[in-house]
């Protein structure tokens, strides 16, 4: 191996040590608490080392979303692929909804880097980072086969999205009990879905 393949794999390994204690520390303790002395401390790195990955927290932030889109987009299609194909599109739609909502409320901080902090990412733009495309492929994969007719798959699994986000973030707050989320879900798919 090379000196200049050592570094970039240290490169690649620091650039990694840096965004699983980023999540870690705001899965205990909230994004407030993630700066970048507080990184550079827990890493045993300085900070300059720290800014030579990431230009500040903003960046860290998007890092851990990318991070947690690829998780996410596994965990949909985990369920949707679990659900039985003899079920049929309610069941695989009812899995992914709840593998979204467990998602939510395992990884707030994550959670929260994806869809609710300023993590400097595009959506639904030519230059939208592959995890988040594919993130959204794993909710039309399912979805758009219950849009109905002259329904754009797209903007259905938009609605959807919006709606899962919307239960996720409302529940969590406080703002919606969270013993009627399954009646919650339930009705969603319900409605929302042609099966």
């Amino acid at each position: 191996m090379s000196v200049q393949e050592r570094k970039q794999r240290e490169r690649a390994q620091r650039e990694r040590l840096i965004v699983a204690t980023a999540r870690e520390l705001a899965e205990d303790q909230g994004w407030d608490a993630v700066t970048t002395r507080r990184l550079a401390e827990s890493i045993e790195y300085s900070q300059p080392v720290l800014y030579s990955h990431f230009r500040g927290k903003r960046e860290i932030i998007g890092a851990v979303a990318l991070e947690g889109a690829t998780e996410l987009a596994a965990a949909l299609r985990s369920a949707a692929s679990a659900a039985s194909t003899a079920d049929g599109p309610r069941a695989r739609v009812t899995a992914l909804a709840r593998a979204w909502l467990d998602f939510a409320e395992r990884n707030p901080a994550v959670y929260d880097a994806l869809f609710n902090l300023d993590g400097g990412l595009a959506f639904a733009q030519e230059d939208t980072p592959a995890p988040l495309k594919d993130a959204f492929g794993a909710l039309l994969e399912t979805l758009g086969e219950v849009a109905g007719d002259g329904v754009h798959p797209g903007v259905f699994t938009e609605l959807f999205w919006a709606a899962l986000h919307g239960l996720a973030t409302l529940t969590r707050a406080g703002r919606l009990p969270p013993e009627l989320t399954e009646v919650r879900l339930e009705l969603l798919v319900d409605r929302l879905a042609v099966l």
